[in-house]
């Protein structure tokens, strides 16, 4: 009889595409493993997991809105019918292990299956550990970190240091510059800067190169940018014209990019500076200072404490991200020093580490 397992969570590929990761180093260790995906109905997992080829169920739930209190009335309905809508999953799939990933839909997912005494595993992407896993834990069979220094957040009998899940495309990643660059439609000849603001975008970084994007021309210097929905018809207004820039909401062939990429200015979510390290490309991180416990300027000051990257404020993003990038392409010192520290801190086997953990207590 072939092993079910639950993969819960979503809400940005920060949490999507490690669990998609962790599915397919289950299925490569036993292809006779079923899978199914939970995650929050109108959230990007919704469109990711299907076209990586497995079946996912959306529970209508979402999050705690910080910046608006009155928009979180009904979140406690949300709540209980998720949870009902989580009890026809488990009755009629029938896991014998569910794994969390974060996101909203993971703590509905998790916490029923603790009721029921089905084993659950935890991945905590961060060097700080959210609330909801931070509860969970109390009761996970395992828990996966990324980094050293987690017992303040869990057991340490519990623990299993792992590293972050790196999609295998970007892994195994044997793209050649020049045809990375031909698949944008870019010159061979220029430095290229690739952006990524996370999957759903990052203003302040948006905002600076939308102010300053005639400075790339001017500095022969070519720009891959990933903008996220919320800023795509701006970009793709400024860009207009400009033959040096390559514009896009989302891009779907991330190992086309960073093969492409000389530099990168990237937020600093867990899972982006997992795959940076494994492109070992010089990056400037601008941390998300909205981030749950303020994560993110954690994540990046790790990196520039070992000389692996450079980060700026998001309020002073404006005027000095282009700038600084700039000054970094024409640093070619600098630039080789960013390189070999950040290439150190790759782990390219995460999601093979986790999936042989679980599969050895279930």
């Amino acid at each position: 009889m072939s092993k079910k397992i639950i993969i819960a969570g979503g809400g940005t590929g920060g949490h999507i595409f490690p669990a998609i990761a962790i599915a397919n180093a289950l299925k490569k260790i036993d292809d006779k493993i079923e899978i199914l995906f939970v995650g929050a109905k109108g959230k990007m997992e919704m469109e990711k997991v299907p076209q990586a080829g497995y079946k996912i169920e959306g529970l209508a739930i979402a999050g705690f809105n910080r910046s608006s209190l009155i928009k979180n009335i009904g979140l406690p309905f949300k709540l209980i019918k998720s949870f009902f809508q989580v009890r026809r999953i488990f009755n009629t799939f029938k896991p014998i292990a569910v794994v969390g990933v974060g996101g909203y839909s993971s703590f509905p997912v998790l916490k029923y299956a603790q009721t029921r005494g089905i084993k659950t595993f935890i991945h905590e992407s961060n060097s700080f550990a959210g609330k909801s896993n931070i509860l969970l834990g109390k009761n996970a069979t395992k828990i996966f970190v990324a980094t050293d220094g987690m017992e303040k957040f869990f057991k340490a009998n519990k623990l299993k240091i792992t590293g972050n899940p790196v999609r295998k495309l970007i892994v195994e990643n044997n793209i050649s510059r020049t045809e990375a660059i031909e698949f944008f439609k870019l010159s061979p000849n220029k430095k290229t800067i690739l952006s990524i603001g996370g999957s759903l975008g990052a203003k302040s970084i948006n905002e600076a190169i939308n102010k300053y994007i005639n400075e790339f021309e001017k500095n022969e210097l070519q720009l891959i940018w990933q903008t996220g929905k919320p800023c795509a018809t701006t970009a793709q207004q400024t860009a207009k014209g400009s033959a040096n820039i390559y514009t896009s909401d989302f891009i779907t062939n991330m190992e086309y990019a960073y093969a492409a990429a000389d530099l990168i200015i990237s937020r600093s979510g867990a899972m982006a500076i997992a795959e940076i390290c494994v492109a070992k490309k010089p990056t400037i991180f601008v941390p998300y200072p909205f981030a749950a416990e303020d994560h993110q300027t954690v994540n990046a000051q790790n990196l520039v404490n070992k000389s692996a990257a450079l980060t700026i404020n998001d309020n002073e993003a404006l005027d000095k991200l282009v700038s600084s990038i700039i000054a970094l392409s024409n640093n070619l010192e600098k630039q080789h020093t960013l390189k070999q520290n950040i290439a150190k801190l790759a782990i390219i086997n995460a999601d093979e580490v986790i999936a042989n953990e679980i599969l050895s207590v279930v």
